[in-house]
């Protein structure tokens, strides 16, 4: 149980973890089937699959397998390769990520706003909500929403925490609102930086940021007009084709890593791994 609930504290607090189980031996082994290790985002574990170099290197594939978000099924000879581990047998070890919901920081409360925190939760993301107006920013206009907070646009990035695989949704109220906001978010490593507004307001937005210092690689992160160009109207419509783009980015970037995978299944002779489904619950 201590384990389980290792996995679900370090889900919470943002952290990526894998589960890693022998689902098989061959042979003689220093543990059996059902033997489990957690290991942590940061490489340290809590369990054990039997010591030695087999250990090390489920560490390595459990990184990756965090990494890229896809199961891996891997097989082990436990030879002199594998240090103590001189068993003779074979172990096909289970590896499971556990990574947490991927994160939308929208900035604007408004209609779009509203309309896109629902439509993010309805899609397995955690929410969080920005606004400078606290009647705007409160539970009773944006249900949906983990978190919400009222500050200002400019420096709103020092209250939420972001990282490389979060998303960013600038939706406010005014054309230097969105300047605010859009450079705070450059400041950040979000992996994709959205702004509603118009061709026109790209231009606009673009040459004022060239002007402040902002480089060209800082400019080609933003996307404007943000959503997929679906002809979306109304608020809903817009919180649809916005969420679509993002789903289509995250899915990408899970696609791409996958595509570096390379495993088969214990019995191959390439000694290799792959990618498998989880079992069935």
């Amino acid at each position: 149980m201590e384990l389980y609930e290792e996995l679900l504290r370090l889900k919470k607090d943002g952290r990526s973890s894998c589960l890693t189980t022998i689902v098989q031996c061959l042979g003689s082994s220093p543990r059996k089937e059902g033997a489990k290790m957690l290991v942590r985002n940061d490489g340290s574990v809590m369990g054990s699959l039997g010591g030695g170099c087999l250990e090390a290197e489920v560490i390595q594939h459990a990184l990756m397998s965090m990494k890229d978000g896809a199961p891996l099924t891997v097989p082990f000879e436990l030879t002199e390769k594998h240090g103590s581990l001189v068993c003779g047998g074979k172990v096909l070890v289970y590896i499971e990520p556990v990574v947490p919901e991927p994160h939308l920081v929208i900035l604007g409360a408004g209609h779009v706003g509203k309309a896109l925190a629902a439509a993010a939760r309805f899609s397995g993301f955690r929410v969080t909500v920005a606004d400078d107006r606290e009647e705007y920013a409160n539970r009773e206009n944006i249900p949906d929403a983990d978190q919400i907070i009222v500050h200002d646009f400019g420096s709103v990035f020092q209250r939420v925490l972001t990282d490389k695989t979060s998303y960013i949704v600038i939706a406010t109220r005014g054309h230097n609102h969105d300047l605010d906001a859009l450079k705070a978010a450059l400041q950040t490593g979000a992996q994709y930086i959205g702004l509603l507004g118009s061709r026109r307001k790209r231009a606009l937005l673009f040459k004022t940021l060239v002007d402040e210092g902002f480089s060209q690689e800082d400019i080609l992160r933003v996307i404007i007009p943000v959503g997929l160009p679906i002809g979306s109207v109304t608020p809903e419509e817009i919180a649809v084709s916005i969420m679509a783009q993002i789903i289509q980015k995250r899915r990408e970037n899970v696609a791409s890593g996958i595509s570096r995978s390379s495993c088969s299944r214990l019995g191959k002779e390439d000694g290799t791994a792959e990618t498998a489904p989880p079992p069935r619950r």
